[in-house]
C-alpha cells in the first residue's frame, strides 16, 4: 500500500543536529495518521506521500518547521515562592503565557533556581535549531473510520484511550 492521506503510517525515526548527534531516537515503532492531522512534520509527511514500506527519507528541518523559533518572551522570571521547596533545574510545569487571553497553556522547563526566583522557559528545548529528521516505514495500512473521526491513530504505536 502506498502512503496517502488517511493512511496509518508506522515508522523508526531519528532525530539529529546538523552536526550528526542524536538527540532522539524511536526505541519502537511510532505511527501517525497521514493528510494534514498534525502527527508529523509537515515536511516529512511530503517526503513520505506516495511512498510504501521500506522506504527510508532524510529531511532538513529548519527552525520554522520544527520547533519554531526562540521566543525570549516566553522566559519568565518568578518569585521563589510561588513553587514547591523541591523545584529544581530541568523540572517542568504547566502555565498559561503572560498577557495570553486564551485558555491555551505552555510548558515551562525551570532552567535556574535561586534563593528568591525561579527561572522558567516556555520554549521546546530544540527551539532554533536546525535538525535532520530520518525514517524507515515499517508499515502502512488504511485508517479505521474511528481513527479518522478521531484525527489520530488508536492502538498499537499510536494512541490508546
Amino acid at each position: 500500500m502506498q502512503i496517502g492521506k488517511n493512511s496509518v503510517v508506522t515508522i523508526n525515526y531519528r532525530l539529529s543536529d546538523t552536526d550528526g548527534k542524536v538527540l532522539e531516537e524511536s526505541e519502537q515503532s511510532v505511527s501517525y495518521l497521514h493528510g494534514g492531522y498534525q502527527g508529523i512534520f509537515p515536511q516529512v509527511e511530503e517526503a513520505l506521500e506516495g511512498k510504501a514500506e521500506g522506504y527510508e527519507c532524510k529531511v532538513r528541518l529548519n527552525p520554522e518547521e520544527a520547533f519554531g523559533e526562540y521566543d525570549a518572551s516566553l522566559v519568565r522570571v518568578e518569585p521563589r515562592n510561588l513553587f514547591p521547596a523541591t523545584v529544581a533545574v530541568g523540572m517542568q510545569f504547566e502555565g498559561q503565557a503572560e498577557d495570553d487571553g486564551e485558555d491555551e497553556f505552555t510548558l515551562y522547563t525551570v532552567t535556574d533556581v535561586t534563593d528568591d526566583k525561579v527561572v522558567v522557559d516556555g520554549n521546546h528545548p530544540l527551539a532554533d535549531k536546525i535538525l535532520d529528521f530520518s525514517c524507515t516505514v515499517t508499515g502502512v495500512r488504511a485508517a479505521t473510520t474511528e481513527e479518522l473521526t478521531h484525527g489520530h491513530v488508536h492502538g498499537e504505536g499510536g494512541h490508546h484511550h
